[in-house]
């Protein structure tokens, strides 16, 4: 947990490209949807670019769901997009980003600082469900990179 009450959590992957060839492969809101474990992503307002655009994502597991709406806060291609929640279930911020690897590759870092819901249940309970949210990250990006290799 943060100092300001969120709870942290972070996954990163390498990938064979550029920045910039990362940054446009990893900010297609819709191509997301591929590879983004049990989610459907869409822009939603400015196409989902700049400060002030808007993303949607459907999270769900057979019939039990929620749409996470966002807005983005910050956007400095292509390095960072950080996207604030502002939904009831997640309330908080989510970043991506992409920084130069050796080798002419880069490292896509994707980290999320939340409110969980339930309050003080929900904070006291992240220690738990943590691991289980860093593998649903990880989880994603092995599909990114078997995507990558078709």
């Amino acid at each position: 947990m943060t100092d300001s009450g969120s709870c942290h959590a972070e996954a990163s992957v390498r990938l064979p490209m550029a920045p910039e060839d990362a940054w446009d492969l990893v900010m297609d809101w819709e191509r997301q949807s591929r590879w983004m474990l049990f989610t459907r992503v869409w822009a939603t307002g400015n196409d989902g670019r700049g400060v002030g655009g808007g993303v949607a994502a459907r999270t769900s597991v057979g019939g039990l769901g929620f749409t996470d709406d966002m807005v983005i806060t910050h956007w400095d291609p292509p390095r960072e997009c950080t996207v604030k929640h502002l939904g009831k279930i997640v309330r908080g911020t989510g970043t991506f980003a992409v920084r130069p690897a050796p080798g002419g590759a880069s490292t896509f870092v994707w980290s999320e600082d939340v409110t969980p819901p339930f309050g003080r249940l929900g904070r006291l309970a992240w220690p738990v469900v943590r691991p289980g949210f860093e593998l649903m990250m990880r989880i994603s990006f092995n599909r990114l990179t078997k995507e990558l290799a078709r």
